[in-house]
């Protein structure tokens, strides 16, 4: 068992969380971002799968127990500003976002004739509906 005195050392936000970034591990592309608090952080070193705080739903979120496309933890590390989480994780089953893609961050800033657009570059992989059900 990992003692927590490690905690100590995160500059929680005045809600006590500390943003999360969720990256693939082997390709190093960035899947996601998330929200964890002392308890979820400690749960994700000590299970080795991701946990993250839920801010809609307040409470514990361990990635993939609804959609079974969970995140094995490989290495954890601290910026140096101590207010930002790295999980290198590996992407059970290939899919990070509740979209169906393989990363929350499929749209990109395009310049159409002057005008700023988000466009989807990334497809869905798996669709939303198979994967939770009908919401």
């Amino acid at each position: 068992m990992i003692t927590n005195q490690w905690l100590d050392e995160v500059q929680w936000n005045d809600d006590g969380l500390v943003t999360a970034i969720a990256q693939d591990h082997d390709t190093g592309e960035v899947l996601m971002l998330a929200w964890m608090n002392r308890e979820s952080l400690e749960l994700t070193l000590n299970e080795q799968i991701a946990v993250y705080w839920s801010r809609s739903r307040r409470k514990l979120w361990r990635k993939g127990e609804s959609s079974g496309y969970t995140q094995r933890l490989v290495e954890c590390r601290l910026d140096c500003d101590g207010d930002a989480i790295l999980l290198k994780v590996e992407q059970v089953g290939g899919i990070a976002c509740h979209t169906g893609r393989k990363s929350c961050f499929y749209r990109r800033l395009v310049d159409e004739g002057g005008n700023a657009l988000w466009n989807t570059e990334d497809p869905v992989l798996q669709d939303p509906e198979t994967i939770y059900g009908e919401q």
